[in-house]
């Protein structure tokens, strides 16, 4: 008896030996936490945005001519109808005088021939008044009567004479708007192209040319930007955006979706993008300049207080490990998963604030049912 225990303690301690030496070794993991955070889903341009204005006129005058007044300066901001520029206009401004003083003549005659005619016509009345009552010859009647008609239409063609003459001064002061440029809104001079003295002539058909005065209204700007055609269904007017700038890092500017493009630009054959705009929510006094670069990313959705986890813990089938303490071993979880950027993901359901999954799951050894210890 006493051989037979002690070959069974020499097997069981062989056994042990096997299995202590054969034993699968522990997985080191790193764990995160589930939580709870924000979560937003955005999409962002593929290519840098430009800041705009969303008012701008490039303005030149309508005629050719030499500058003789140009009140505004760069970076002034002027009213709306305020005048920026004047060409020579002395030859428009004495026709224009001429032409007032003209329509005052023309009404001064017009009333000097309807009073005229006026009185030809009270006289035609008493006459026909004593012809009634044989005092007055019948040829006497006919001629005042004659002469009171004459009158009338002497007094018609005088007024429409005097109306003539103001549409002529109407002609002048349209002739003298086109050798100025006025703002068509309020807004800020941007650029001036063009000295007092200097000529400036309209640019010819097809050919481009500096505009004379840019103005650009600073109250409302927004940014242009690329989005891949991948992103674009998803992308709607109104939605919320946020704006950032490489002249103010690590900055945010608020906005919304105001446009998008209703093609698709194939500018680049692997790259198909679609043109959105972004308003900014509040440009004023933030010191934002047009032409600046920006990116723009557009929130799609945003929970606040989501049960969240990293996104890159989450396997391509929607499983998650999670790492069962009492135990010390790996276990394969599906969930469903809600609103998720490059960051965090929302976890609808499968898991439970404080649970711990693991991130390095592309590390060798992690599956199913794998005994790990925590890092």
């Amino acid at each position: 008896m006493k051989r037979v225990a002690m070959v069974a303690v020499v097997v069981l301690i062989a056994v042990a030996a096997v299995w202590w030496f054969t034993r699968p070794k522990p997985v080191a993991v790193a764990l995160v936490t589930v939580e709870r955070g924000a979560v937003i889903a955005t999409v962002a341009n593929t290519r840098a945005g430009t800041v705009d204005a969303c008012h701008r006129a490039r303005l030149s005058p309508a005629l050719g001519g030499q500058i003789a007044k140009l009140p505004v300066k760069k970076g002034e901001h002027v009213a709306a109808d305020a005048l920026l520029l004047e060409l020579w206009n002395d030859d428009l401004t004495a026709q224009l005088e001429l032409g007032e003083r003209d329509a005052r003549a023309s009404r001064s005659q017009a009333r000097q021939a309807c009073v005229t005619a006026d009185v030809a016509k009270r006289d035609a009345e008493r006459l026909k008044m004593l012809r009634a009552e044989k005092l007055a010859s019948e040829e006497a009647a006919d001629q005042a009567q004659g002469k009171a008609e004459a009158g009338a239409a002497g007094c018609a063609a005088a007024q429409d004479a005097a109306r003539v003459a103001d549409s002529r001064i109407d002609v002048t002061r349209a002739q003298l708007r086109r050798t100025q440029l006025r703002a068509p809104f309020s807004g800020v001079i941007a650029e001036i192209n063009g000295e007092i003295g200097e000529f400036v002539t309209p640019s010819p058909v097809g050919i481009p040319t500096p505009p004379t005065v840019d103005l650009i209204d600073a109250t409302c700007l927004y940014i242009s930007a690329p989005i891949d055609e991948v992103d674009a269904p998803r992308v709607k007017e109104g939605l919320p955006a946020r704006i950032s700038l490489d002249a103010f890092p690590g900055r945010k500017f608020p906005g919304h979706v105001r446009r998008v493009a209703p093609y698709v630009l194939d500018r680049e054959k692997q790259a198909r993008t679609v043109e959105i705009e972004a308003e900014f929510e509040n440009p004023e006094g933030t010191g934002l300049l047009t032409g600046y670069s920006a990116d723009v990313e557009v929130v799609l959705a945003e929970r606040a207080d989501a049960l969240r986890v990293p996104s890159s813990v989450i396997l391509p089938d929607h499983k998650v490990y999670v790492f069962d303490a009492a135990t010390g071993k790996l276990v394969a979880r599906p969930v469903e998963t809600g609103v998720a950027n490059w960051e965090f993901t929302e976890i609808v359901s499968g898991l439970s604030a404080g649970e711990r999954v693991v991130s390095s799951i592309d590390r060798a050894g992690v599956r199913d049912g794998a005994v790990a210890v925590a890092e």
